[in-house]
């Protein structure tokens, strides 16, 4: 029986129209051979596929200048298909292994990310798909944290000593030798990713092992809500309060009216259950004027949109489009802030309820 392909990566991209020049949210799973894409993560058929054989990809792709993390695919018969990611990690992560994809082919290869069971002669009764499961185990799996280290916190993360910890506490391995062999295992095969510096190196073959037991390496799984930033002002704080759910972040934005067209400031705040944006009049006021529901809506940063009224601003602007294809954009005060902004509303599309 013919094996089916593997699905190495998925997620929401933005993908630009194959006729007219629209930009719509699309769930987007990479095979081995190809690129499918969805309406919604939930279809059962896809509305398209891109055979990956005889195509190339570029990134940075320059052909929209307003739109940013643009990557472009051509296929062999001389169609280019654009895809938007949300911020540069995210763009980077899906070129790399798009790139490995297509690699792969040429050279009449399985895609695998590293041949782990025979350079570390992992055991073949370990099933590292079960374990990575008792990993995430809300109980009982290794917790997610937020971690700081120059000058940058790491969201929904945690350090290669705790997964070694959790290892052996779980009876998985007997020593940390071992338990250092099985997290590299765990690392090559992509059920961890490496956040920061320190593991990245390492990961990228710079140091004796691929997966560091240490206290400020740090790795994420790769499905969680796991988001970088540097450090925000005061006025960013994360707070705590009571509103069915705790405020991820809050602050003040320009966003544009979807009848006048008209830029007004609002302060915004990012809770993560439910997954809402509400907004509210800055004067004051305890009641939102209105929400935007996250859950599986894209975000991406834009250079500048059509039919807006100019502003003297810069056009630090992003826009989110909601799973029922509603589109709202805001303006943020700098590309830090935007930036912080995006990352953190990601994460609450994903894992928010």
């Amino acid at each position: 029986m013919e094996r089916e392909p593997m699905r190495i990566r998925e997620g929401y991209l933005v993908k630009k129209g194959s006729m007219f020049n629209t930009w719509k949210p699309m769930w987007v799973v990479l095979l081995e051979d190809g690129i499918e894409f969805y309406k919604r993560k939930a279809d059962n058929s896809p509305k398209g596929m891109i055979p990956l054989k005889g195509s190339s990809i570029h990134s940075p792709c320059q052909d929209f200048g307003k739109r940013m993390f643009v990557f472009k695919l051509s296929v062999a018969k001389q169609q280019e298909h654009f895809f938007q990611a949300a911020y540069l990690e995210e763009r980077d992560a899906w070129v790399r292994d798009i790139k490995k994809a297509i690699h792969c082919i040429d050279g009449g290869q399985r895609f695998a990310r590293k041949s782990t069971r025979k350079s570390i002669r992992l055991p073949e009764t370990i099933n590292l798909s079960a374990l990575y499961l008792s990993m995430k185990d809300p109980e009982k799996g290794i917790k997610e944290l937020k971690l700081e280290k120059d000058k940058r916190v790491f969201n929904h993360c945690f350090t290669g000593t705790c997964v070694i910890d959790w290892l052996l506490s779980s009876s998985s391995v007997r020593n940390r030798r071992e338990g250092l062999l099985l997290a590299s295992s765990l690392l090559s095969e992509g059920y961890l990713q490496p956040a920061g510096d320190t593991s990245k190196a390492a990961a990228e073959g710079l140091s004796d092992s691929p997966f560091l037991d240490l206290s400020d390496a740090y790795y994420y799984f790769p499905d969680s809500g796991f988001f970088c930033e540097g450090f925000s002002s005061d006025d960013d704080v994360v707070l705590k309060e009571e509103f069915r759910g705790t405020i991820v972040k809050q602050g003040c934005l320009l966003k544009q009216g979807h009848r006048r067209k008209n830029w007004k400031v609002r302060k915004f705040v990012l809770r993560d259950d439910p997954a809402y944006l509400h907004y509210y009049d800055p004067a004051g006021g305890e009641e939102p004027l209105g929400a935007i529901h996250l859950r599986g809506c894209v975000v991406t940063a834009v250079e500048d949109m059509p039919d807006t009224k100019k502003r003297d601003e810069d056009n630090i602007l992003f826009e989110i489009i909601t799973a029922n294809e509603i589109h709202y954009y805001l303006q943020a005060a700098s590309a830090t802030e935007r930036t912080e902004w995006i990352k953190a509303i990601q994460a609450v599309a994903r894992t928010g309820k």
